[in-house]
């Protein structure tokens, strides 16, 4: 049975943001599943997610909260799962905030983080985690990189021939 991604979000109005994640594992066809848990909020529901998230089939947590944005260490104290904690553009420090609350977790508490509103990215790593141990995963993360790597040289070749003198 393939691990789920687990999405947690501290608010419904991160899911513009997290929508980006959930295309991404559609992409890939890696199932997931949605959720809007708040540290603050629903504390006893956030907590009882992360501590019951490796028996329910998840493999991987993405956390998004802006703000004080401790969803993803509330994730990180209950599961030994690797959590990606996405920091989430507010109007008052234009994400900032989210993002050190994020990235500073104590010593015993990773999180990764990935840039603000940078669903994409944890969406992707959380593929790139799955892929250690789904060689189908692995095979598909290759061919998207080979053709990426094809339209930058596509790209290239287009510049040199307008610009090369």
């Amino acid at each position: 049975m393939k691990k789920k991604v687990g999405i947690i979000m501290g608010s419904d109005s991160d899911l513009p943001v997290v929508e980006k994640a959930i295309q991404v594992l559609k992409d890939y066809d890696v199932p997931f599943e949605v959720h809007v848990y708040s540290a603050h909020r629903t504390p006893v529901e956030a907590r009882e997610f992360a501590v019951s998230a490796r028996d329910n089939g998840f493999g991987v947590i993405i956390a998004a909260a802006g703000m004080a944005a401790h969803l993803a260490g509330a994730m990180a104290a209950g599961t030994t799962l690797p959590v990606i904690g996405i920091p989430v553009k507010s109007k008052t420090l234009d994400g900032i905030d989210a993002l050190l609350s994020t990235v500073q977790m104590p010593t015993g508490m990773p999180v990764a983080t990935v840039a603000i509103d940078g669903a994409a990215n944890a969406a992707m790593l959380s593929v790139q985690i799955l892929a250690v141990t789904d060689t189908e995963l692995a095979e598909k993360l290759d061919a998207a990189r080979a053709a990426g790597a094809a339209k930058v040289l596509a790209k290239s070749r287009a510049v040199e021939e307008t610009y090369n003198y």
